[in-house]
């Protein structure tokens, strides 16, 4: 997996906190800008997140480039659907001069060499029967259903600051299946790169100030801590 923060909203914590200032300001945008301090604009993201008002952040987006990651996990990404998606084509690329199907192998398979070789196996025959396919004039359009999820893509994407929240909250949590969380663990490190404040107390909930389980997963090694957090979220864990 390669993930690459393409382009950003310039100066994404400024911005916010600007687009949140304004609500309450009758000056210009400029003169709002220039009076706003560094100090401020940590007051106003923390005040932001405090309140849930998220709608500021809506303001400034991030464009990632993902590579070596799997159908299965472009599936569960494009289900987070206030975002934009291009994702390479099985239409229009074809797979007839490779040896080998370029797939994802899961840890579990890869520890495993008789699941592995079953797994080698079962890619090996989907990619003869694609080309049989080819052969017998089928369209690549249809010669692609006998793909399994495991098949490599490419997608870029772009998600606003709040959608990411959301993304983060939901997949980086220990229940997210393990290729998605290890993207979006990825994604996270580098929207922080670039606007620190805003994604200061991004992630999986039970990693928050004010923590929480939004699976209420008993079973969890974190949900013993997160019920005895003297700060957690009264009521968020359904107890």
């Amino acid at each position: 997996m390669h993930i690459h923060l393409l382009k950003h909203t310039p100066d994404p914590d400024r911005l916010v906190a600007l687009a949140a200032r304004r609500c309450y300001s009758s000056l210009p945008a400029a003169a709002i800008d220039q009076k706003m301090g560094e100090a401020e604009v940590d007051r106003l993201l923390g005040l932001l997140r405090l309140r849930n008002h998220l709608s500021p952040f809506e303001h400034v987006s991030f464009t990632f480039s993902v590579d070596g990651v799997s159908r299965a996990l472009s599936h569960q990404l494009v289900r987070h659907r206030i975002a934009s998606y291009s994702q390479e084509s099985q239409r229009y690329v074809e797979y007839l001069k490779l040896d080998q199907l370029p797939y994802v192998v899961p840890p579990s398979i890869r520890d495993n060499p008789e699941a592995v070789a079953q797994f080698k196996s079962a890619t090996e025959h989907a990619l003869a029967a694609y080309r049989g396919l080819l052969a017998l004039g089928m369209p690549p359009e249809d010669a692609r259903y006998v793909f399994p999820n495991a098949v490599e893509t490419k997608l870029i994407f772009t998600l606003n600051a709040r959608s990411l929240f959301t993304f983060f909250e939901q997949r980086c949590c220990q229940k997210a299946q393990w290729e998605i969380r290890h993207l979006a663990h990825q994604m996270l490190a580098a929207v922080r790169a670039v606007a620190p404040r805003i994604f200061q107390t991004a992630g999986a909930p039970c990693g928050y100030e004010r923590p929480y389980c939004r699976e209420h997963d008993t079973a969890c090694p974190r949900f013993p801590k997160i019920l005895a957090a003297p700060n957690r979220t009264p009521g968020a864990d359904h107890e």
